[in-house]
């Protein structure tokens, strides 16, 4: 199997044919280097710089958002807590209040009854007494 070589390829070097190799130890220190292959090997380097900043400064930034999102939940749970121990005062409050009304509030069922007794008294005592007018002018008209 051949491979043709193209020599009108920019990724051609002048003095050794084409520069992609797979060997790693190609490269000499003092070896003329081929500059459109260091431009395109610094465009790579800067791209995967640029890339991975980009993921790492986006999982900053989502780390950063949970975080507020966990300072806010804190506050609202803070905040709720109080309102629960507040409600949670005021139905002890309540619950007091109502204990100590209590009484009071026996004793105007008991006067409630008494008067709802003496009402009917009384229309029974109306009932009772417009029978003896009755009665009275009767015997009179006799």
């Amino acid at each position: 199997m051949s491979e043709e070589i193209d020599s009108d390829c920019p990724t051609d070097s002048p003095k050794k044919g084409p520069t992609l190799s797979t060997s790693t130890s190609s490269f000499e220190a003092l070896d003329p280097h081929d500059p459109n292959l260091s431009r395109l090997a610094n465009n790579l380097f800067s791209k995967t710089s640029d890339y991975l900043y980009g993921e790492l400064t986006s999982t900053l930034d989502d780390y950063k958002l949970l975080e507020n999102m966990n300072k806010a939940t804190i506050t609202k749970y803070s905040d709720m807590k109080h309102i629960a121990l507040n409600v949670g005062k005021s139905i002890l409050e309540l619950n007091d209040k109502c204990d100590s009304l209590l009484p009071l509030l026996q004793q105007i069922d008991q006067v409630e009854d008494s008067v709802t007794k003496l009402e009917q008294a009384a229309y029974k005592l109306d009932v009772y007494s417009k029978r003896l007018e009755a009665k009275f002018r009767n015997l009179e008209k006799r």
